[in-house]
């Protein structure tokens, strides 16, 4: 492929991830079709670059993504290309706290974005990336291989977003596309930080007695997170360009030196052992459930 005639659709395109993506493909030269939620919000990914092109991408908006198909459709037709040379399904949510206390609709809302959104962009998609046997990468991350407590939204929809990946993988081979999956650990991005704030504006479910157990537990995991060093994004965006362009482009990328420990050490401990090694990760003795 010639560089005028590689276009990449990327969702989540205001995030950080999304933002680096963006740029990383844009100085590549790539055409690039900028998934955001909101159009008003297109500003810091789209810059007024020529290259890019904002397009709203609501993962839990069927007739959305209909229209936004039509769209990018007329658009490689109008610019002579032969359809999408790549799809990142980088938009995902974080849904805090413990699971007795996760409203069961945010719980229902994350799997509804990490997991059903992303089948739903790509079955939208894929007509479009056929035509010029495109690429499919997943964005994912090292909490579905290994659960984390506090985080069990998070964990479960990722946990279920890697086994789509694998069978899309499998599925789509036969027809000329490559799906990989993108597994980080923590990035420098504001991602917990706006789900520690949504939490907070949304309150949790259970009594307050039930919520009373978790509080101690909550504020001694969201301090031990805060303590741990987030790795630098380029290395991510590193990842999805060699899924997008090798000529053998992995099934599977582990980025970064905690997914890396977490996917290759913690995963492989005896299940016991292995949930002490989190539990003490995270800060979170016997007495961090015990009401004051």
């Amino acid at each position: 492929m010639t560089s005028i005639n590689r276009a990449v659709l990327i969702t989540g395109a205001n995030g950080g991830v999304g933002r680096a993506l963006v740029d990383h493909f844009v100085a590549g030269g790539w055409r690039v079709f900028a998934g955001v939620r909101s159009l008003a919000s297109a500003d810091a990914a789209v810059q007024g670059r020529a290259a890019v092109t904002a397009v709203r991408i609501d993962l839990t908006d069927a007739a959305g993504l209909a229209d936004t198909h039509r769209e990018v459709a007329e658009q490689l037709r109008r610019e002579g290309l032969t359809g999408l040379a790549g799809l990142i399904n980088n938009a995902g949510k974080s849904v805090d706290g413990p699971l007795e206390l996760t409203p069961v609709d945010e719980l229902a809302e994350s799997f509804a974005v990490n997991v059903v959104g992303t089948v739903a962009v790509t079955q939208a998609f894929l007509p479009l990336l056929r035509p010029a046997h495109g690429r499919i990468v997943n964005m994912g991350g090292a909490a579905g291989r290994v659960a984390m407590p506090m985080y069990g939204a998070l964990s479960a929809s990722k946990a279920a977003l890697d086994s789509v990946s694998d069978v899309l993988r499998m599925e789509l081979l036969r027809q000329g596309i490559r799906v990989s999956y993108i597994e980080p650990g923590a990035l420098q991005t504001t991602f917990f930080e706006r789900s520690a704030e949504a939490r907070a504006r949304n309150g949790y479910a259970g009594s307050a007695d039930s919520q009373a157990i978790y509080a101690a537990a909550m504020e001694r995991s969201t301090k031990a997170m805060s303590t741990m060093k987030p790795g630098p994004l380029q290395p991510v965006v590193k990842a999805v360009e060699h899924a997008l362009t090798a000529k053998r482009p992995a099934p599977r990328y582990v980025v970064g030196r905690d997914a890396k420990l977490i996917t290759g050490v913690v995963r492989r401990l005896p299940t016991r052992t292995r949930d002490k090694a989190i539990l003490r990760t995270m800060d979170l003795p016997a007495a961090a459930f015990v009401p004051a």
